[in-house]
């Protein structure tokens, strides 16, 4: 049966208390026995390898070669912030959906393509296609069940799911790739929230009730930015990122906020959480040390050396290219995405639950329920 704790639906599993962000929302879980159950729709922050296995590519080493130790379709050297919160949550990395051999969907899919964005001109699989395919897996799920065969997700579980949303990052990079203005950007943000909220609409009107939204990051923070668009976008803040990139990540991140407090007031059944990756990876940046970070606007996986070590079409991956020593010692792994040893750190002020709205209820019925060890 399912735990409520201040009207809001929980999955307790077996760690510490300061994990509840996402605890908060999955239930009845690792309590009863019952599975943790997660969907996650969004881009190559959070790919498993969609991208390779939805167009057949292949992404060569040296991505992987930390922890799995062969190439994943992940854009990282290792593991996802994603991978990690799956650890913490003691179920099974998240397959993708695209992928046809060795993939087990019982504690949930992994939607999320590289390249994603919510608009879909010229995008394969943009957020409205991830939705669309999560309708044909539930409803396939539906069908195949009483066969017993299949992922073995039940109404329930569908019900009782997290969905988990990381969109938008590519739709404001997007222009200013192109060089348009801060204001030409952010005009652009009102259709970007729009399709979002239909995103996630159209889950709840299929039974979702338990969302996680994640902000956009620090744009201008990336290898890849700074080395390519230094000269257009000048302005620098204090620790060497570029202001107008990162303003415009504010000024979407703020307009998702307001969102999820309309969806929260409106769809008081359901619970929208937002989650400030915007804060967490600024402080990574910013206080870079604390973290054991000596490069924290350079990519580890690049060419050209400091300061950003990323030149165009001399990428990672290229030949030629070659990837540092000790990848622990950066946030960027190949100018755009983060390293394993970055997304370790992201995953863990998630789940402190620090960085969400509405906040963890760290109450002691809520202590009650966290299994005894």
């Amino acid at each position: 049966m399912s735990v409520e704790v201040g009207g809001r639906f929980k999955c307790l599993p077996r760690f510490q208390l300061e994990t509840i962000v996402l605890v908060l929302l999955i239930s009845p879980s690792l309590i009863n026995g019952a599975k943790c159950i997660l969907f996650n729709f969004g881009d190559s922050n959070s790919d498993t390898g969609g991208l390779m296995a939805g167009l057949g590519l292949y992404l060569g080493p040296p991505a992987g070669r930390q922890f799995f130790h062969r190439t994943t379709g992940r854009f990282c050297d290792g593991r996802l912030y994603i991978d990690f919160l799956c650890e913490g949550l003691k179920i099974k990395f998240l397959s993708p959906y695209m992928e046809s051999s060795g993939s087990d969907y019982t504690n949930g899919v992994n939607f999320a393509v590289a390249g994603t964005a919510t608009d879909a001109n010229g995008i394969p699989f943009p957020l409205s296609t991830q939705v669309l395919q999560f309708l044909h897996f539930k409803n396939r799920t539906r069908g195949l069940f009483p066969q017993g065969s299949g992922s073995m997700i039940s109404e329930k579980g569908f019900q009782n799911a997290v969905y988990s949303f990381d969109m938008g990052q590519n739709d404001i990079a997007t222009p200013l790739n192109a060089n348009s203005s801060y204001s030409q950007v952010i005009e652009t943000t009102p259709a970007i929230l729009s399709r979002i909220e239909d995103a996630i609409l159209n889950v709840y009107n299929n039974g979702g009730k338990k969302f996680l939204i994640y902000n956009t990051g620090p744009l201008g923070c990336l290898p890849q930015k700074l080395a390519l668009q230094q000269q257009i976008y000048s302005e620098l803040d204090s620790y060497g990122c570029l202001a107008a990139h990162n303003n415009v990540s504010k000024a979407f991140n703020t307009g998702l906020s307001v969102l999820l407090d309309q969806l929260n007031s409106q769809y008081t059944n359901a619970t929208f959480v937002y989650v400030d990756i915007f804060r967490i990876k600024y402080d990574l940046v910013a206080n870079h040390t604390k973290y054991g970070i000596d490069n924290p606007l350079m990519a580890c996986c690049g060419f050209g050396g400091p300061p950003y070590n990323y030149v165009f079409r001399k990428t990672c991956g290229e030949p030629n290219v070659q990837p540092c020593s000790n990848a622990s010692r950066y946030l960027s792994w190949d100018g755009v995405h983060n390293t394993e040893a970055a997304n370790s750190i992201i995953a863990s002020k998630i789940l402190s639950g620090k960085y969400s709205k509405p906040p963890d209820q760290v109450t002691d019925s809520l202590q009650s329920l966290i299994p005894s060890p």
